[in-house]
């Protein structure tokens, strides 16, 4: 039947090599299994239908054969009571039952094997998407895994390193030389601080009178 053409696609179908031409395999994955899920709810009414076919084959069969059953039974009668002409016609409707009977046989027999198989492909479409189900989050993940793993390999690809520790170095001897020039500047205000300072000056004055009054009582000790 062409609704389970779709169907039978689906079912053989390779869900990885369809990520390999997906452009967004997380959506390709969605779709597949909304596709499953509609071409399955599809195949089930046809199948409800085919069932529903069936059923009333059978009943029709099953009427026609009882039809037959009372018509025999009514000729008997009818043979038993000495009326052969009353039994011919009840045998003559009888002769109609089952051709009738014989007719819905047949037809009972395709709705059984349209049964089977509409039956067996659903069956099997509910297996492949319960398997679909299964691997979507896992496949997601995988897919999710890979574009980052792609995007790091492309931003380190980007990266020159040569270049990034050549600029890198050179920021270094910046930073040493901003920071040599600072100590020299601070050696610098260090010293004109001690030139320049009356307190050290006074210092200095008082240790060379106490040195030479030292050495004038010394002096004098010798004389005497």
């Amino acid at each position: 039947m062409a609704v389970f053409q779709r169907i039978g696609d689906l079912i053989k179908a390779n869900i990885n090599d369809l990520l390999d031409k997906a452009e967004d395999p997380e959506k390709m994955i969605k779709q597949i299994i909304l596709d499953m899920e509609k071409e399955l709810a599809n195949g089930t009414e046809v199948l409800g239908k085919a069932m529903a076919s069936q059923k009333q084959m059978q009943k029709n069969l099953e009427r026609s054969q009882a039809e037959s059953a009372q018509w025999e039974n009514k000729a008997k009668l009818a043979l038993k009571a000495g009326n052969q002409d009353l039994a011919k016609q009840a045998l003559a409707k009888k002769v109609n039952a089952d051709k009738q009977a014989e007719e819905y046989r047949k037809l009972y027999d395709q709705a059984t094997v349209q049964v089977t198989t509409v039956k067996a492909q659903v069956d099997a479409l509910k297996l492949k998407l319960d398997e679909a189900r299964t691997r979507q989050s896992t496949l997601i993940a995988r897919s999710q895994m890979a574009d980052a793993q792609k995007s790091m390999s492309k931003a380190i690809g980007n990266i020159d390193s040569s270049s990034a520790y050549s600029k890198f170095n050179k920021m270094e001897e910046k930073i040493s030389a901003k920071e040599a020039e600072a100590e020299a500047f601070a050696e610098i205000s260090g010293s004109s601080d001690l030139v320049n300072d009356p307190f050290k000056d006074l210092e200095s004055a008082s240790a060379v009178d106490a040195e030479l009054a030292r050495l004038m009582a010394e002096m004098n000790e010798d004389a005497e």
